[in-house]
């Protein structure tokens, strides 16, 4: 159990840099590694992935450059930020050998054939989930420029239930982290299927601006993602959805990611950005339909980190687990080495006239911002990462099904009525 600190140079005014793919200069850079004894090998997700990523990293002399320690562990407490009691007590208690006793609640809460139980699942989720907000800590403290948790970055789980492999969402957690120091947060999204939990989790708020590019159509996984789908209330047109079609490949991707991605931070003016880098999206992927190859993928990073503004840089999906470790490797160390992955050629079926009209409706809802929202100043809210937290101060920050939340908030999106929470509650934003 390991978490990685790289730190490129001496950090903030040093001339030196780590030989990074993006060669970025006085970058101080965290990089998060979480290892399991029991990683639940039959998982979808395929935990191992992240050892072989590690395994790059320490065969390439790489361990040189790093600090290792261990990462923190989040606790119930740090997860009911986002998800209900019910839920997280219900992920702590159940296992595979006491699951017949949960029926119930696995299938209220979802937990079963995409979201299986497994071996230490609770200690995983707390170690995916601890990374990800160490990180976003660091971060409001300025001690890294850039960090990174490969074990982190699953999008679809939902306040009250897991979702397409997703059992706590780490992202929305750290972006509530950040949101005590950041008045803007932006959340970028190049996994294949659509963010929809972070997406939803934010919906009503334009604190958090959140742009996701995606598979979308044909009843591909998880069906929402669509390109009117721009926020509601105050969080109306803070939402940005790119739906693409099969076949993508790289020219076509960075046609639109650049534009899309650069009017976004100029409109928004985000102080902190959070990017999943789901590998899915990479050509041959088992679940995957797009053409990307590594490169194009580490463009898309190298793009955001060329602001120059804070990033969390998370996982997500991948299921090809020799391409998702090659990629992740890819993106931060190959200056010096050549690493090639799996590919499939499928057919691109986004065509010229498509992504032109894709880009068109996003730039149109793009000047419908109030460009950057402006935040009243408030008191700081303690660090999420104390050891010693008593019960009664993080009831206060709850806001679960068997409390009356007055900010309940009802929307009709997609045909569907989603039952929303707003935020404002929970770091006096």
């Amino acid at each position: 159990e390991t978490v990685l600190c790289i730190r490129g140079g001496g950090g903030h005014g040093s001339d030196e840099t780590i030989n990074a793919y993006s060669h970025m200069p006085h970058s101080n850079i965290r990089f998060y590694v979480v290892f399991l004894s029991t990683p639940g090998a039959g998982h979808p997700m395929k935990p191992h992935r992240l050892s072989l990523t590690h395994s790059l990293v320490l065969h390439y002399g790489l361990y040189k450059k790093m600090m290792v320690f261990k990462p923190y562990k989040a606790s119930q407490h740090d997860m009911c930020r986002f998800h209900s009691e019910d839920y997280i007590d219900f992920l702590q208690k159940v296992s595979p050998n006491n699951m017949q006793g949960f029926t119930k609640s696995l299938n209220a809460f979802n937990v079963g054939d995409d979201c299986p139980v497994f071996p230490g699942l609770f200690e995983f989720c707390s170690r995916y989930t601890g990374a990800s907000l160490q990180g976003a800590t660091q971060l409001n403290h300025k001690i890294c420029d850039i960090a990174i948790n490969w074990a982190g970055g699953l999008h679809h789980a939902k306040k009250f239930e897991a979702s397409g492999f997703c059992y706590v969402n780490d992202i929305v957690i750290s972006i509530l982290e950040l949101l005590k120091y950041h008045p803007r947060v932006l959340y970028i999204d190049i996994d294949i299927h659509h963010g929809d939990g972070v997406q939803e989790a934010f919906y009503l708020t334009d604190r958090v601006m959140t742009v996701s590019f995606h598979k979308y159509g044909n009843y591909f996984f998880p069906g929402t993602g669509d390109m009117y789908e721009v926020g509601a209330e105050s969080g109306r047109y803070y939402c940005l959805n790119v739906p693409l079609r099969d076949g993508i490949d790289d020219q076509s991707y960075r046609h639109l990611f650049q534009p899309v991605i650069k009017q976004v931070v100029d409109f928004y003016q985000p102080t902190c950005v959070v990017l999943q880098c789901g590998a899915d999206s990479l050509g041959c992927d088992r679940l995957g339909c797009f053409n990307l190859s590594i490169r194009g993928h580490g463009d898309c990073v190298e793009f955001v980190k060329s602001f120059k503004i804070p990033l969390l840089v998370l996982g997500g999906g991948g299921y090809t687990v020799r391409n998702v470790a090659r990629c992740w490797y890819v993106y931060h160390f190959t200056a010096q080495f050549t690493i090639n992955h799996q590919k499939r050629k499928i057919e691109n079926q986004n065509s010229r006239q498509y992504l032109e009209q894709i880009r068109q409706t996003v730039f149109e809802s793009l000047k419908m911002l109030n460009h950057a929202p402006s935040v009243q100043i408030h008191d700081v809210p303690s660090d999420l990462l104390s050891y010693e937290r008593p019960d009664e101060t993080f009831k206060t920050h709850l806001c679960t099904l068997q409390q009356d939340c007055k900010k309940k908030k009802k929307v009709k999106n997609g045909g569907k009525e989603i039952i929303y929470c707003t935020f404002l509650h929970y770091v006096s934003i």
